[in-house]
């Protein structure tokens, strides 16, 4: 297999092998090129229409997902170059030309193709291992609109000038034109006063930008409606839900998670938001205190270069597991990253997979600090799902529903924590493992106060911005924490405009926190079995998708719950895990 580089002067990913010898499509085509679409989608119309056995509708469904894959590949290498450089006009002409062009004319298409296979008279004589496929495909089928292309094609078009917008963003700190990211370092620093500068400029920032960017969300708001009633439902939340395939739970199942994290997780991080106060000597929490160590010490600095970061997180992840540690070798000599934070780079951080290569693309936005470091992990737990994956002989396969994709994610996380010693000293390696377990207990509060938001959102057709704004005030004061906001209530209403799933990916964000529990869960079990708990992730992960979602959890060995006693049980654990490794918040709670 030849290796694969980000080139960013030439704007594009080096080229690399094909996981697996094609066995339809020739070795250079330009499926780009709508004449060529045309003629390779008529061959395999017209191959799905002769197949006569359950054996020929399997070998077809491989020259149907070749196709599918190397599709694919070119989106995701055109969306890569276009996020790591949003200001460069060629790389969004080229991603723009996925969008309006490649898109519409694939999904009418692609379409037909399904069904006719849903409807094919030897599909029932297919293997049940492919039910998970054909529940995929069917649920496809039914939701989809041709009316709905140019709808979903201008909602994409909307995200990427979000994104674009985001990326643009700067501000003069310290002599010198930085990225919010760059910026959002100092908000670590022990010094208070320097601390609310720099929150305050980056605020003063986005804000400068919330008036196009309620526009833009108006724009999305409008257009899920439509496609929801174009779909025959009554809400584009029913719509999100069937589209997301999410077979296994409802939105009231989501809500209630919701109640009991505010029942069960919000009264210990108000305890911690007290011990933070009387640690920091100050009356009341500001926005500006919350990252802060409360006991004055400096800032976690664990890298000064991404090579560094990429050098030492290998040695890590081969302390924690020789087999997961080759799979990251094979990822930092392959370099497919692209991690430090710049100008004009889109916003977060994601792995993308290149789907003919079946090789995976970290993206990030690393300034140096312990965060990124967490994110590469986290990342890199998404890297490794698609490298077990790999095998999977259905394309549909080698991916998973998004609540298991995170659980490989965060999962890597924890277990991951204690063999970070190469970026730190001990007392500094405690720290970190107690900022990052208070910030799971953190993120839960968060998760609902975005998903509950959504779910407000997609209820309440036709409401204002005032009443929006009202409604999001109203969930920060059931999840949120001690800080007070005074004088600051403009840049709280528009809070929400930093979290790009609400823009980009409506009502993806519940998925981290069912999978955050089954992280813990994980992370929990490796406490006592720490072989047992890793040879269970790595086999969950090669599944891929090839099971039902509560199958995939019970497979890591974990329970399918996000109800309330699932959560206390592992609140308690986190709870007592902060107590053992000597934090005084767990004992404040």
């Amino acid at each position: 297999m030849r290796h694969a580089g980000l080139n960013l002067q030439m704007k594009t990913l080096a080229p690399v092998g094909a996981f697996a010898a094609r066995t339809f499509l020739p070795a250079v085509v330009d499926l780009c090129s709508l004449p060529e679409l045309e003629e390779y989608f008529g061959r395999l119309e017209r191959e799905l229409r002769d197949a006569g056995s359950g054996a020929a509708l399997a070998t077809w469904l491989g020259h149907y997902d070749e196709v599918q894959a190397v599709m694919d590949e070119v989106r995701a290498r055109r969306y890569i170059a276009m996020t790591c450089q949003t200001d460069d006009p060629e790389r969004e002409k080229a991603y723009l030309e996925i969008l309006t062009v490649v898109d519409p004319w694939r999904k009418a298409r692609q379409i037909g193709i399904l069904r006719a296979f849903c409807q094919h008279r030897c599909v029932d004589s297919l293997p049940e291992s492919y039910g998970v496929l054909r529940r995929s495909v069917e649920m496809q089928v039914r939701l989809f609109r041709e009316e709905n292309i140019a709808r979903e094609t201008e909602e994409a078009r909307l995200s990427q000038q979000y994104q674009k917008i985001v990326g643009a963003m700067t501000v003069c700190f310290d002599g010198k034109e930085q990225t919010l990211a760059q910026v959002g370092r100092v908000l670590e620093e022990p010094d208070r006063e320097r601390r609310r500068r720099a929150w305050e400029q980056m605020a003063e920032r986005r804000g400068q930008d919330a008036e196009v960017l309620e526009e833009i969300f108006d724009r999305l708001l409008a257009l899920r409606s439509e496609i929801a009633a174009a779909a025959g439902l009554s809400d584009y939340r029913g719509y999100a839900f069937a589209r997301a395939e999410r077979f296994d739970y409802t939105p009231a199942d989501c809500l209630e998670f919701g109640r009991a994290i505010e029942e069960v997780v919000v009264p210990v991080c108000r305890e911690m938001d007290a011990r933070r106060e009387k640690q920091l000597g100050i009356d009341r929490l500001r926005p500006w205190d919350l990252v802060v160590d409360p006991e004055g010490k400096p800032p976690l600095r664990p890298f000064r270069t991404c090579a560094e970061l990429l050098e030492k997180t290998e040695k890590a992840i081969y302390a924690l597991d020789e087999p997961l540690g080759d799979l990251f070798g094979q990822l930092r000599r392959s370099e497919l990253v692209d991690l430090e934070n710049r100008k004009g780079k889109a916003p977060g951080g994601y792995q993308s997979t290149l789907s003919e290569a079946r090789l995976p693309f970290i993206f990030m936005n690393a300034v140096g600090t312990h965060r990124d470091l967490e994110t590469l992990l986290h990342e890199s737990g998404h890297a490794f799902h698609t490298l077990l994956a790999r095998t999977q002989p259905l394309y549909a396969y080698r991916s998973a529903p998004l609540e298991f994709c995170e659980v490989a994610s965060m999962s890597m996380e924890l277990l991951a924590a204690p063999h970070l010693g190469n970026f730190y000293g001990e007392e500094e390696l405690q720290r970190a493992r107690r900022n990052h377990l208070e910030g799971i207990l953190r993120f839960l509060p968060w998760m609902a106060v975005v998903d509950g938001f959504q779910h407000w959102l997609y209820t309440h057709p036709g409401h204002s911005r005032d009443e929006r704004a009202v409604a999001w005030k109203e969930l920060l004061q059931r999840f949120g924490g001690r800080e007070d906001w005074s004088g600051y209530e403009g840049v709280l209403r528009s809070l929400w405009h930093r979290q790009l799933h609400i823009f980009e990916y409506p009502f993806y964000y519940i998925e981290y926190g069912i999978a955050q529990l089954g992280a813990l869960g994980l992370w929990r079990r490796s406490l006592a079995d720490p072989a047992g708990a890793l040879d269970a992730y790595r086999h969950a992960l090669a599944l891929g998708g090839a099971k039902p979602l509560p199958e995939l959890f019970a497979a890591a060995g974990l329970p399918f719950s996000f109800g309330r006693a699932n959560l206390e049980v592992l609140v308690t654990a986190v709870r007592e895990e902060l107590q053992r490794i000597g934090c005084g918040a767990a004992e404040a709670a």
